[in-house]
């Protein structure tokens, strides 16, 4: 009984740096996402929990562009699921003019082609194919601008006024 605990163990030492050498965006393929949802350039490591939380840490922050600019922040947290980041924190998207919070990534069906962005005011569907490949992240440029809009959005908060999209 001893033996196999002790092999067990053993085989799980050896494994263990090959489940966590593969990148980010082997990772979210894996799991039913698009492996380009974070940028080919930054990313300094990631750390899935047993809970299925993923941290994934870039040099820096910065923004990079798919159908429209997002921002990362040096650590992006959520919830791990298979098709799913739930819960995200450090990743906003600019919707006209304004920089809001990505707060889930979903990809319900594979086959529709479809990727889902709860941006809490609406939710915004885009094309698969355009993350496929990793963006390249430039260094944070903008930053008066995202910080206007963040000061914006929280003063709509702070006062409870309800974003409508149209």
């Amino acid at each position: 009984m001893a033996m196999v605990i002790f092999t067990t163990l053993l085989i799980g030492l050896f494994l263990l740096p090959l489940a966590t050498s593969s990148s980010i965006h082997e990772l979210l393929e894996s799991r039913g996402l698009p492996g380009g949802l974070f940028p080919k350039n930054g990313v300094k490591s990631y750390q899935l929990g047993e809970d299925g939380v993923l941290e994934v840490f870039l040099e820096r922050p910065c923004f990079a562009t798919f159908e429209t600019r997002v921002f990362f922040e040096s650590v992006v947290r959520a919830n791990l699921s298979y098709g799913g980041l739930i819960g995200v924190e450090g990743l906003s998207q600019e919707e006209l003019f304004l920089w809001l919070p990505v707060k889930d990534i979903i990809v319900y069906d594979p086959s529709s082609g479809l990727i889902l962005f709860d941006i809490g005011v609406a939710h915004k569907q885009m094309s698969l194919s355009l993350f496929e490949e990793p963006p390249f992240c430039h260094p944070q440029q903008t930053q008066g601008s995202l910080s206007l809009s963040l000061l914006f959005q929280n003063f709509l908060t702070m006062y409870k006024f309800n974003v409508v999209r149209i």
